[in-house]
């Protein structure tokens, strides 16, 4: 995402509506997502991470990462978290025309099978969200973005970033990517560690969230 906005500004929220951004601050629940992956050298250490604390998050996958990694992804459904589409090929839509955005989409849902969809970099037009959602797929944003993958954020920076803004209800970005390896490793043991002392649970979506 390029906006440089760690919280996701409630007006941009609002033009949007039929997109997920957050869920009700009744809840105790937060939920984690992880972009671009799987990929062996990271997502294993996430895994590891979340059951450690008996966490659930949600891992919006590349298919072509999912296509190669079958095990790994596998891995993610057996214990008990949720998947969804980020495209085939990481496709910015907004470089990107509908047709082939679409076809990219379900290339990667042979292998996904998820009507969980996040577009790469947020960036996607209202006719490709149109005829995503009309193909029966829910578009998930944030509200929280970490900046993990940004090589200027700092890790401590990072974890900043989460904790200062997130509530109840947030949905937060992270990578399960090279990019964000060196500040995820940093930020995820104690965001999780910090959901505990708070008494938030990190929940998984599921096909009705």
């Amino acid at each position: 995402m390029e906006f440089n906005l760690v919280k996701m500004p409630r007006f941009i929220q609002r033009l949007y509506p039929e997109r997920i951004w957050a869920f009700s601050r009744k809840k105790n629940a937060i939920f984690l997502t992880f972009d671009d992956g799987p990929i062996p050298e990271v997502t294993p250490w996430v895994l590891d991470e979340l059951k450690k604390n008996n966490a659930k998050a949600t891992f919006f996958c590349i298919g072509e990462n999912a296509k190669k990694y079958p095990a790994l992804f596998e891995r993610i459904i057996a214990e008990g978290h949720a998947v969804g589409n980020h495209t085939h090929n990481h496709l910015n839509g907004w470089k990107t025309n509908t047709s082939t955005y679409i076809a990219n989409t379900l290339l990667a849902d042979k292998v996904i099978n998820s009507k969980l969809f996040r577009p790469p970099y947020g960036k996607i037009t209202s006719k490709q969200a149109k005829a995503l959602q009309a193909k029966g797929y829910k578009i998930v944003m944030w509200d929280i973005i970490s900046y993990d993958y940004d090589a200027n954020t700092s890790p401590e920076k990072c974890l900043q970033n989460v904790l200062k803004n997130i509530k109840p209800g947030s949905v937060v970005v992270f990578h399960d990517s090279l990019k964000a390896e060196k500040n995820l490793r940093y930020v995820l043991p104690k965001v999780l560690e910090y959901l505990k002392e708070k008494n938030l649970s990190p929940v998984a979506f599921d096909s009705c969230s």
